[in-house]
């Protein structure tokens, strides 16, 4: 991997991400239109460690507080009914399906779940998901003539269930072309809940998951070095880092007003375009795979 492509496989980490369009999806065909290798799940997860990193400094007091009141509620029996306390249990729940199924799926991951043909179908499907999970959020957040505003949910009401299907969806994003935003927001938003708090806890979820895949990855990369170029990995890392703080800043900002549907947009327009290059021979659905 060179330095160039380092820097726009980063940028495009960074700024992928936390919109619910896919960012594995995205370096997979990033590379694939460039004529590069996949960069493949290796480097996706160590890149991810980067962005990882930017939600831990921007939720860094939600994160502080929740980690301290969680470890004093295993022995203070008064701080368990806490908001951070329970929110604690929450994100180790909620990671449970996604550890499992990534350790279960492990080869499918690095081999045919990165075949362009199903990133096309994932980001079609998914943006439809999402499109009708937000359209369902602004119909009770807008009222209408003969609909009274109904009240969404926020984390204060988050149950164990709630978490279990969260953590379901997320683990629907081993799959290069869900997202993991895109799946635990539109699992949220299908739950009742605002799409504020739908994105705030996908984000703390998705911390554990990511850096346990990453520290996996490492693990791997330690034992056979000789598959990855360490200086620009950690050279994408680091532009993921940078741009990726920006887009999270940008983001919690635009949902609050704003809905999801140029994203379902350019989902769906995405995955067309990638159907239409496969199956008319201009790309190859292993485009990278073995330098084609």
């Amino acid at each position: 991997m060179s330095w160039f492509e380092s820097l726009i496989l980063g940028l495009v980490q960074g700024l992928t991400e936390f919109l619910p369009i896919s960012s594995s999806a995205h370096l997979r065909l990033t590379a694939a239109f460039a004529g590069w290798h996949d960069p493949g799940a290796a480097f996706t997860a160590i890149t991810q460690i980067g962005t990882e990193a930017a939600v831990l400094i921007y939720f860094r007091k939600d994160i502080a507080r929740i980690i301290s009141t969680w470890f004093r509620s295993l022995y203070t029996r008064a701080l368990r009914s806490e908001q951070d306390a329970k929110m604690g249990w929450l994100v180790i729940v909620g990671s449970i399906p996604i550890g499992v199924l990534g350790l279960a799926f492990k080869e499918q991951i690095e081999g045919p779940f990165r075949d362009l043909r199903l990133i096309a179908t994932t980001l079609i499907v998914m943006g439809i998901v999402l499109g009708i999970a937000d359209r369902l959020a602004a119909r009770d957040e807008e009222g209408g003539r003969h609909r009274a505003i109904r009240e969404r949910k926020t984390l204060s009401d988050l149950s164990v269930k709630d978490g279990l299907v969260f953590g379901l969806c997320q683990a629907m994003a081993l799959i290069p072309g869900v997202s993991r935003s895109g799946a635990t927001i539109s699992g949220g938003l299908l739950l009742g809940f605002t799409r504020e708090a739908a994105a705030r806890y996908s984000f703390l979820l998705a911390i554990p998951a990511v850096l346990a895949s990453g520290a996996f990855e490492l693990l791997d990369v330690v034992e056979d070095p000789g598959h990855i170029s360490w200086g620009p990995t950690v050279f994408a890392t680091l532009i993921a880092f940078f741009v990726g703080y920006a887009v999270i800043a940008w983001f919690m900002r635009f949902i609050s007003t704003k809905s999801f549907m140029p994203f379902v947009i350019y989902r769906i327009l995405l995955g067309i375009v990638l159907f239409v290059l496969v199956g008319t021979d201009v790309l190859s659905p292993h485009a990278g795979e073995s330098g084609d």
